[in-house]
């Protein structure tokens, strides 16, 4: 594990430096051998149901074989499990794996929390689109998780209600944006879609597809740039079609939501490769009415979409057996058994390319039984899926998002400046923390 894969990811100030005092947490080849010496069991802190199930079938069959058992401890997801990992870290107790979302990665590996496996794993990069791969890398040489579950976007629209005030599915976003004045002018109470101010993943998603790259390095520093060319064109579009009052600027996942998506008030929506799951509780009298489509694209021609949710495995820098556990991982993530019994027991799409067309994605889910071809739309989108730039402090990022879009949306008065505020919080945040910043 070469200091030059991870040198990157430094906070200057932090004492979180992955030099050569670091690489013993990583667990050498003897450590390794040792621990494998005999039976091996692992600790794998997730958030996903069922996944109990999934390991059953691994502790029951290759685990059972290559004597390496492996436990489930059920945990909260999001921030406050990356909270209870880096706290279990300090101490040198965190568990062998842990379920993390790509955007935490970063903050992660910058408290030096999680191993390099790429010389374990790295054969697997084949099963994955570029994009989707890539999130595990930071733009490194080296491999910190195995993608697990995948977002990619789409749209989603009603086909009944397009074909009655004659729109057409757009291939732009200049085309969506006539569709939504379109349908502005000949049904005034209706709106194509919303955007919703309080959903930094989707904003995310929709940047990333742009080209934006929010977080990159330099040296040893960290550049912000949520404000570059690519998200404030997407800013402005967005922007423009809440003041001019062409799109609704209302929530997402509240009763008055899901109202408009249930009685055709709303009859799109630009979301995910999950959208199925939350039409279905959030709009149940128009199932069957409803087609994806590719998300639009900025320039005609273009194949290309954001990502919005997923997750990987990873193994921490404090597992004793990391041999054993990355080989986990990649199995969790690459068998074919496994990725069946996570579609069927955790309601997963998954991230490697060869079960995005077979097992459970074999026919569309019922609430899109008119459209035959949905999962392998599905497939060929997320082949499309573009590179992402995280950084370690998403979270302050998502935070202002919704603080200042939120206001600027409630207030009609553009995203401009909204988007300025992410930048500068962010930046000051990371300075806070006691990073290198390269301005």
């Amino acid at each position: 594990m070469p200091y030059t894969k991870r040198r990157r990811l430094v906070s200057s100030a932090v004492a979180v430096t992955l030099g050569a005092s670091a690489l013993a947490a990583c667990g050498s080849s003897s450590d390794d051998g040792e621990a494998r010496s005999g039976p091996v069991s692992l600790t794998y802190w997730s958030w996903t149901p069922g996944m109990d199930k999934v390991v059953d079938l691994w502790n029951k069959g290759p685990g059972k074989k290559e004597r390496i058992t492996v436990t489930v401890k059920k945990q909260a997801s999001g921030d406050t499990l990356v909270t209870k990992i880096l706290t279990a870290h300090k101490a040198g107790k965190a568990p062998d794996l842990v379920q993390a979302e790509y955007q935490a990665l970063p903050t992660l590996v910058s408290n030096d929390a999680l191993a390099d496996i790429g010389d374990e794993v790295g054969d697997a990069k084949s099963r994955f689109a570029e994009g989707v791969w890539q999130q595990t890398t930071l733009g490194t040489d080296a491999v910190y998780a195995v993608p697990q579950d995948i977002g990619p976007m789409m749209f989603y629209y009603r086909e009944d209600l397009f074909k009655q005030y004659g729109l057409t599915v757009p291939a732009t976003w200049d085309e969506f944006a006539e569709t939504a004045r379109k349908l502005k002018k000949a049904a005034p109470g209706k709106d194509l879609t919303t955007f919703s101010a309080n959903d930094s993943g989707l904003f995310a998603g929709l940047a990333q597809q742009a080209g934006a790259r929010w977080w990159t390095t330099s040296g040893d520093r960290w550049k912000v740039g949520i404000n570059d060319a690519a998200t404030k064109k997407v800013a402005e579009f967005w922007g423009g079609l809440v003041e001019e009052g062409a799109v609704a600027n209302q929530p997402m996942y509240t009763p008055a939501w899901n109202k408009a998506l249930n009685t055709g008030e709303q009859i799109a929506w630009v979301s995910a490769v999950w959208a199925p799951g939350t039409l279905t509780t959030a709009a149940p009298d128009t199932q069957g009415k409803w087609a994806m489509a590719p998300l639009p694209q900025w320039n005609e021609g273009d194949r290309s979409t954001g990502s919005w949710g997923g997750s990987s495995t990873a193994v921490t820098t404090d597992s004793g057996n990391k041999d054993a556990a990355a080989k986990f991982a990649a199995w969790l993530n690459t068998d074919g058994e496994a990725l069946n019994a996570l579609a069927k027991e955790s309601g997963i799409y998954p991230a490697s390319t060869s079960a995005q067309l077979s097992g459970a994605f074999t026919s569309p889910p019922e609430y899109f039984s008119n459209q035959p071809d949905f999962y392998r739309k599905a497939a060929e989108i997320a082949e499309t899926t573009a590179p992402s730039a995280w950084g370690p402090n998403v979270n302050v990022a998502y935070t202002t998002f919704r603080d200042a879009f939120g206001a600027a949306a409630k207030n009609k008065s553009g995203f401009t400046a909204a988007l300025d505020t992410m930048q500068e919080d962010t930046v000051a945040d990371l300075k806070k923390q006691g990073f290198g910043v390269a301005e």
